[in-house]
């Protein structure tokens, strides 16, 4: 076969996915990873942010601990200088890997026992001393707290802990204004009670004076002297029963356990849910009580300054009820804490989670995504491939007023202290991450969320809406591989044929994460070297050619097999499709941050519009001539399953259907989309553009030109959105 016919069947298989010919080979079964994946297969054996420890008297930033930096600490403070002290290096290095293993099979416990256990095994192997010295060093670590892997479990048990530190500190400022407030009206009918005539009674006189010294007073004549015009009750019976009942308020309240009894107080309310709407629920009946609270706190802060006016105060207290209360008073009190479990993600119990978010409500909750490459439509229910996972951050930041954190499982470290801002901050926030069971790819849990952020598939990001009045305030791409670029792009060296070392430059795209799931091997076919030649361009290459360029190409990604052998493997149109979709949504969230904003980017080059003058001065200016309006979208009052129209009155302005080809979607005067010049692209560019919609507006109707390739599955694709 020559090589015009094999570059054929590779364009074949790249439209198509069809693999023929024997230049190519299914990769199905051939433990392929991406190339720059290479040196990560013994992953337990490096040293990463995995395992955490999590500090039980932390607080902030310092509430977890990586194994890695806990092991370093210890060995600063207890490893000698000169050889004595390498040796400890050693052996302690070595227990950190032993854990690092342990804690990956499944090992649970505090650190102080998966330490031991590990340097009981290191002893057995070579010696008791050993293991008693490793247990000596151990005993010098500065944090025993519970150890957590890398598992669906670790977002949930990092969040939860982080929120509880939040609330803890919560309480302790509660218990600080309660403590005063109680004490200082028990003080003020204290006093009532002793300048009144209970309070002048023998037996009150006797128990104020104390034991030691009564015996030498005559408490019945003492009585009778002091006692005499004294009032039956030096407080009035309004202010008296205020006073009482902001007491019993604030001594009984269920919102703050007991000082010391934080964990597991059995009158306190619970906070910590698994569904939003069992947390929506306990948050409307408890309204009342805590108003109740904040009744109380706001008279008892009057009443002991002596400023409580009942002609003013009465009204304004007899007000405020659930309905009045602000966010400042509801940030007092503890937010609600939602886990939700992967599974459950899209339960009926959780579907009101954007309306919480938007109301405003104490909300903290935890999404988490088990899996990007969801291979539905829009008209199933879900979105297009490789894009549901990582849009419910972005609509949440869109409605505003709240915190956002969007990040991979393997990041949460890293974003630590953006997590506690995220749980001590008053309002609502999401937590939105990306956590990969264990056995869905051919990568361990760590890589494959790792993966995931740095191909862009799941990068992370923060909003928080009350860092400032603007995004360069309140948005942050920090952390991102590469952030000013559209992928990163690492170096990789190898041996070529002659065993001469090599090196590449190659980008980690969307379509190398793809590569890392089984699931989705159909969408590669494998080309052997000797079948390379120069129509094969990597992924990046392509996606930066026209249309009419990228159709005399196949793009192509570098992959190693299990002998890590390099090998090329190319890619189909629809992965294609969905990798540049996630370059967009990157480039988007890049705009978010100011990087290669569009905006500034006109100013730069000079093509700052003219200002638009006003109506007044258009029509005094003599040459002022009227200019054609902007061309509004056609209004169409009935369409047929065969014709292609957008619902412009729909339209987000999300640019994306522009993005794939401006020629043939256009704005109207309100910035929304309408079809242009439908001679002006192809049929599989209208599919594209109904996929990639945020809301389905884009019906791309039937094909125009009946010869244009790959028709049948272009249909098929097509038919949820005509």
């Amino acid at each position: 076969m020559d090589m015009h016919a094999k570059h054929q069947d590779q364009l074949v298989f790249h439209l198509t996915g069809r693999v023929q010919g024997d230049a190519l080979a299914s990769v199905a079964g051939k433990d392929l990873r991406p190339a720059l994946l290479a040196p990560y297969r013994d992953l337990d054996a490096l040293r990463h942010d995995f395992p955490l420890v999590l500090d039980p008297q932390g607080e902030g930033g310092d509430c977890v601990h990586t194994l890695a930096a806990l092991v370093d600490d210890m060995l600063q403070k207890v490893a000698p200088r000169g050889f004595e002290g390498e040796r400890l290096r050693r052996h302690a290095l070595q227990l950190e890997t032993a854990i690092r293993r342990a804690v990956s099979g499944g090992a649970r416990g505090t650190l102080s026992d998966v330490w031991d256990a590990a340097a009981a095994q290191l002893g057995a192997a070579e010696d008791d001393t050993l293991e008693q010295v490793l247990m000596h060093a151990g005993s010098a670590v500065a944090c025993d707290g519970e150890v957590i892997g890398c598992t669906q479990d670790a977002p949930a048990q990092l969040l939860t802990h982080a929120w509880r530190i939040a609330t803890r500190a919560k309480s302790r400022q509660f218990h600080a204004t309660a403590s005063r407030l109680v004490q200082k009206l028990s003080d003020i009918l204290r006093a009532a009670h002793s300048h009144s005539q209970s309070g002048r009674t023998p037996q009150s006189l006797m128990a104020a004076l104390g034991a030691p010294h009564q015996a030498q007073f005559d408490f019945e004549a003492l009585s009778r002297v002091i006692g005499k015009g004294v009032p039956r009750d030096e407080l009035p019976a309004p202010r008296r029963a205020r006073i009482e009942r902001a007491l019993k308020t604030l001594e009984t309240q269920r919102f703050f356990a007991p000082p010391g009894e934080e964990d597991g107080a059995p009158s306190r309310y619970e906070f910590a849910f698994d569904n939003c709407a069992a947390a929506a629920l306990a948050y409307r009946e408890r309204l009342p009580a805590l108003a109740e609270v904040v009744r109380a706190i706001g008279i008892a802060e009057l009443e002991i300054t002596g400023a409580y006016n009942e002609a003013e105060h009465d009204l304004i207290f007899a007000a405020l009820d659930e309905h009045a209360l602000t966010a400042e008073d509801l940030a007092r009190f503890p937010d609600y804490l939602v886990c939700i479990p992967p599974a459950q993600n899209d339960a009926a119990v959780n579907a009101m989670l954007i309306d919480l978010l938007s109301a405003g409500m104490p909300l903290k909750v935890l999404v988490e995504s088990a899996d990007l490459l969801d291979d539905a439509s829009i008209g199933t229910g879900h979105f297009a491939f490789g894009v549901r996972g990582a849009r419910l951050a972005t609509t949440a930041m869109g409605l505003g007023g709240m915190f956002v954190l969007q990040t991979a499982e393997a990041n949460l470290y890293a974003l630590r202290d953006r997590m506690m801002r995220g749980v001590s901050c008053a309002g609502p926030a999401l937590f939105s991450v990306f956590a990969s069971p264990a056995g869905q790819g051919s990568l361990p849990p760590y890589l494959a969320a790792a993966a995931a952020m740095q191909s862009r598939a799941f990068p992370a990001f923060s909003y928080d809406a009350a860092a400032g009045s603007n995004w360069a305030t309140r948005f942050s791409l920090d952390n991102n591989p590469r952030a000013e670029d559209d992928w990163s792009i690492e170096t990789i060296d190898y041996a070529d044929n002659t065993l001469q070392r090599q090196s590449v430059r190659h980008a980690f795209t969307f379509a190398d994460f793809v590569l890392c799931d089984p699931r989705h091997a159909a969408h590669f076919a494998l080309v052997r070297p000797g079948d390379w030649h120069d129509g094969m361009l990597p992924v990046a290459d392509w996606l930066a050619l026209d249309e009419a360029d990228a159709s005399q190409h196949v793009p192509y990604l570098l992959a190693v097999d299990e002998t890590d052998t390099l090998q090329r493997v190319i890619v189909d149109a629809r992965l294609m499709q969905a990798t540049r979709r996630c370059l967009l949504l990157w480039r988007r969230l890049q705009e978010h941050a100011g990087v290669h904003d569009s905006y500034a980017e006109r100013i730069l080059a000079g093509a700052v519009p003219e200002p638009v003058p006003s109506a007044e001065a258009a029509a005094t200016s003599p040459a002022a001539t009227p200019e054609a309006p902007e061309p509004e979208a056609p209004v169409v009052s009935e369409h047929s399953r065969d014709e292609a129209w957008i619902e412009t009155a729909r339209c987000p302005s999300c640019n994306e259907c522009q993005n794939i080809n401006p020629r043939m979607f256009a704005y109207d005067a309100n910035k929304q989309a309408y079809i242009k010049d439908i001679t002006a692209g192809t049929y599989r560019q209208l599919v594209e553009a109904a996929e990639s919609c945020q809301v389905a507006i884009i019906h791309p109707g039937a094909p125009r030109d009946p010869s244009e390739p790959d028709l049948e599955a272009l249909l098929a694709r097509a038919e949820p959105f005509r």
